[in-house]
């Protein structure tokens, strides 16, 4: 039979990873984002065809790209069944089979991280009847588990048993079944920490993975492992899932924002455009537009966009000086759903400062330096010192003595619970949220400093545990 052949292709920017799984020419892509070219230029180039598009369930932290794939290709989508889908697809179930060349995919009802979940057993014809792969989509992740609050809290409980069993499932398989997930480092659908590698086996996360070897353990000890380290999730979230189920539009390729001269981009932001500045947290301090986001361009981008701007709101950018920066942008805000993007800056900043318009400044500082202020100024007469990390992190690693707790996302909305007329030193873990932070802060009239490098970690005493009376709720997830 035909050997099997796979190229994984991750997305930094959601923490996710597509698969595509060939056998003879033919392939199938498992779970795809919107951006599908990407995918197909891959299938070119191995001169593979694209027969099927496989969901292992209904997406809740990026607008799918198999739509996008079946248009471009003719290629059938094969997606759960109990999924709720409103356009064309074959709906499979336990045990429904598919075939690519020399290989058989089987699902396998995995729910948990969601009702409809499945995973898909790999298995090569003509060969041992044991699979060799599965794709755990969010069910089985590198040293965790799909989350299983995600649809409030009234379905979580339930959810978290049905993840139980479908773990205990997944232990079932050869130690030596390569485990392909969805989900890996740097996304928000974990119950916990998510190892640094892509893949792995079901032994080796039968030694390493504490979720699931909690799987045989009782129901309790089970559910305080897959609740214990849950943050917060992006507000985007809530808006994933029904898109999903009717289908995105199909774009057909990227298509670029224009290039907009100061006046014209000053036009725009004046007709309530939000401007999103994803240059370095250090460049933006020394000089930006007023009323601008600082939202850096790096693995969190989209996140951070979609818990910040009101979802679908049009975007106008400030791009770092690196190439590709207009396209990388342009694709993260697309598989969110921020379609409406307007244009660019044309020249940056520069161009602005130029063309004779004003750009705005606040200071930045480091965490031991703003610990000796404290201590020669006698407690808060330096004015108040601002953490915005996610509550879990309070929770799990303290906080600096008398500093208070607003995260980020909740920020605009919290701005009036800061003593007025009073300085603020913002900071986080390493700066990132802390510079999201500043801006939002600065635009709201607020005197802003940022601690642009470290944070909490770096502060020169030890931390103490969070009070009762935090001043932030953790707040519940959003609707699916």
């Amino acid at each position: 039979m035909a050997p099997m052949d796979l190229e994984l292709v991750v997305t930094p920017g959601l923490g996710d990873a597509s698969y595509l799984l060939a056998s003879g020419g033919e392939a199938v892509l498992v779970d795809p984002q919107r951006d599908a070219w990407r995918f197909l230029e891959v299938a070119q180039r191995r001169r593979w065809r694209i027969r099927h598009v496989l969901e292992t369930h209904v997406h809740n932290d990026y607008l799918s790209g198999a739509i996008e794939t079946r248009a471009a290709t003719d290629a059938e989508i094969v997606a759960p069944a109990r999924g709720g889908y409103q356009f064309e697809h074959r709906p499979v179930d336990e045990g429904d089979t598919l075939e690519v060349g020399g290989i058989r995919l089987t699902a396998l009802a995995t729910p948990g991280h969601t009702p409809e979940h499945l995973a898909w057993l790999v298995t090569e014809l003509g060969g041992e009847d044991e699979p060799t792969a599965v794709f755990t989509g969010g069910s089985l992740l590198v040293g965790s588990v799909g989350r299983t609050d995600l649809l409030g809290p009234a379905l979580t409980d339930a959810l978290t048993r049905d993840q139980q069993r479908s773990l205990q499932r997944l232990a079932e398989l050869p130690a030596s079944t390569r485990v392909l997930p969805t989900h890996g480092a740097g996304s928000f659908c974990s119950a916990g920490p998510i190892g640094g590698e892509r893949t792995t086996t079901i032994g080796a996360e039968a030694l390493a993975n504490p979720a699931f070897r909690l799987a045989h353990a009782t129901a309790e000890a089970f559910r305080t492992e897959a609740l214990a380290e849950l943050g917060r999730v992006p507000a985007y979230y809530a808006h994933m899932a029904a898109i999903n189920r009717r289908g995105p539009r199909v774009l057909g390729r990227l298509i670029l924002p224009p290039a907009l001269d100061p006046p014209a981009f000053e036009a725009k932001a004046a007709a309530g455009v939000t401007i999103v500045d994803a240059r370095d947290r250090d460049a933006f301090a020394a000089g930006h537009i007023q009323g601008s986001l600082n939202i850096e361009l790096e693995s969190a981008f989209s996140g951070y966009v979609g818990w910040l701007v009101p979802f679908a709101d049009r975007v106008l950018l400030v791009l770092p000086d690196a190439a590709g920066a207009l396209a990388t942008a342009t694709t993260e805000l697309l598989r969110i759903g921020y379609e409406r993007v307007p244009g660019w800056l044309k020249g940056g900043v520069e161009a602005w400062a130029a063309s004779g318009r004003p750009l705005a400044t606040y200071e930045t500082t480091t965490m031991p330096a703003v610990a000796r202020e404290r201590a020669a100024g006698g407690g808060e007469a330096q004015g108040v010192l601002l953490d915005v990390r996610q509550p879990i992190e309070w929770q799990d690693e303290g906080v600096v003595p008398g500093s208070r707790q607003i995260f980020v996302a909740d920020l605009a909305e919290r701005v009036g619970e800061l003593p007025p007329g009073r300085p603020v030193t913002v900071f986080c873990r390493t700066g990132h949220r802390a510079s999201m932070a500043a801006s939002i802060l600065e635009n709201a009239g607020v005197d802003v400093r940022l601690v642009s490098k470290g944070g909490a970690a770096t502060w020169p005493a030890p931390l103490e545990p969070l009070p009762d009376e935090s001043h932030a709720p953790a707040g519940a997830s959003p609707p699916r």
